[in-house]
């Protein structure tokens, strides 16, 4: 026998059974989840609407639209976007639907006034946004548009991202990204700077779910 192989016989005598992993437990603990998911994303630089309902939210979005005095703007065909109609709801803005409006995505995110969009969970411990690309899903909606506002139902809110990533009973996609706050960089002096690499604003309304349009 080898040295080699000598080694490697003597590693294999002495392995042992992998003890399993244990189910992730979350150690925090938070009251109110939306409570504390805008305390953390409002600390942030964040916005959040908490509503009673989805029309409710609408009634805020649709204030915002008319305050920023927006013209062009983009929404992801998802959740609760992709029956909610805005462009015959609201005839008077220039729209975009991403995955059913022709024409240049890209070209028309990068004059848009607001970018909307759902979002796939929202993590209450550090204020963040989950949010995928894929069919009727483009990132360039929530990152081109000076505002974006994201709409999100209290029941997608989660304790934090293990949490999150252990209850899901699916693969997770293959582009994620996770929001918390509007856009933000610094220089070597620390100089913050607001918007330079996204939107300046982060909006997000978070309502209870909803069975059927409104």
């Amino acid at each position: 026998m080898s040295a080699r192989e000598e080694i490697l016989a003597r590693l294999r005598a002495r392995r042992r059974a992998a003890a399993p992993v244990p189910a992730w437990q979350s150690r925090r603990h938070f009251e109110d989840l939306v409570d504390r998911f805008a305390e953390a994303l409002t600390a942030a630089g964040g916005e959040v609407w908490r509503v009673e309902h989805l029309d409710e939210a609408l009634e805020w979005l649709h204030a915002l639209l008319v305050e920023l005095g927006a013209k062009r703007i983009v929404v992801n065909n998802e959740p609760p976007f992709d029956h909610l109609n805005l462009p015959e709801r609201w005839p008077d803005f220039e729209w975009f639907v991403v995955g059913q409006t022709p024409g240049d995505l890209r070209a028309f995110c990068a004059t848009a006034d607001v970018g909307l969009s759902g979002a796939l969970a929202a993590l209450a411990e550090t204020g963040t946004v989950v949010v995928a690309s894929g069919p009727g899903r483009s990132r360039l909606a929530t990152l081109l548009p000076p505002v974006h506002v994201a709409f999100v139902a209290s029941t997608q809110l989660t304790t934090d991202i293990f949490t999150w990533v252990k209850k899901r009973p699916e693969p997770l996609p293959a582009n994620l990204v996770f929001i918390s706050g509007p856009s933000k960089t610094a220089d070597i002096e620390q100089t913050l700077a607001v918007g330079v690499h996204g939107p300046g604003r982060f909006v997000c309304a978070v309502y209870p779910p909803v069975s059927s349009a409104q």
